[in-house]
């Protein structure tokens, strides 16, 4: 009926903050006229902690209205994710997605400081507070903690995309060694809903919340930004990813795009 509206949210790029994308659920989730949102996923993953602070603001949004995924040339890893728990996924056929696993990546460069005759010295509490460090070999027992670590959060993405996509888990864990999968393969073993594009996806979330004929689409509001301020905000984002690059940190990520 007239007014009501689909709210489109999108999710694109590495995923290394979450305040924006639950900002943007809240707003369409508190507004009586949006009956339903779907979210467009071009995403190759990201940060751990920031996926599932995505994928719970979903888990909420869904008691008060359906969420429906659109998945653009890629949504993997984190981004699929984010996507598991959704009312229905629709993807293209070539669509990538799947990647269903956890990754840490270290860079060792103690050699190439030798070479130049630079020398770290380190005093610590404790044998592993500097695990990961690039100036020292990792140890056995380094490797091991964090392949524990690994383990558990792997444990949790393959828990999640069982809950989510109502599957045993003994289905999914075969699934969940990093492979990535096209839209077409990922429907066959269930991991997503059907094929088609953003419009097909804006249509079944209108039918699921109950609109009747072509719906109103709405996308967040987006303040104009200053030049100044757009600047400022372009150099930031290009120094956090740096930061991800260089970083530690858990990832659903995909490594394949960049």
């Amino acid at each position: 009926s007239l007014g009501e509206k689909v709210g489109v949210v999108e999710v694109r790029g590495a995923i290394l903050s979450s305040e924006s994308l639950i900002d943007d659920l809240i707003t369409f989730r508190d507004n009586d006229s949006v009956k339903a949102i779907v979210l467009r996923i071009d995403s190759p993953g990201g940060g751990v902690a920031p996926s599932q602070e995505v994928h719970e603001e979903v888990v909420r949004t869904l008691q008060s209205k359906p969420v429906v995924v659109s998945m653009g040339s890629v949504a993997a890893s984190g981004g699929y994710y984010i996507a598991a728990p959704c009312s229905r996924i629709v993807a293209n056929p070539g669509s990538l997605t799947g990647s269903i696993g956890v990754i840490m990546e270290f860079t060792n460069i103690e050699q190439l400081m030798q070479k130049v005759g630079l020398y770290n010295e380190v005093v610590k509490s404790g044998k592993h507070k500097d695990i990961g460090s690039p100036v020292r070999p990792m140890t056995p027992d380094d490797r091991a903690l964090l392949q524990g670590v690994i383990d558990d959060v792997h444990r949790q993405f393959v828990d999640a995309v069982a809950s989510g996509r109502k599957l045993p888990r003994e289905e999914v864990a075969p699934l969940a060694d990093g492979r990535i999968f096209t839209g077409r393969q990922a429907r066959d073993l269930g991991l997503v809903d059907e094929l088609g594009n953003l419009e097909d996806a804006i249509r079944l979330a209108a039918s699921l919340g109950g609109i009747e004929g072509e719906p109103d689409v709405v996308y967040p509001a987006e303040e104009t930004p200053r030049v100044f301020d757009y600047l400022i905000e372009q150099a930031a984002e290009a120094f956090q990813r740096g930061l991800r690059d260089e970083s530690h940190g858990l990832q659903y990520r995909w490594s394949g795009v960049h």
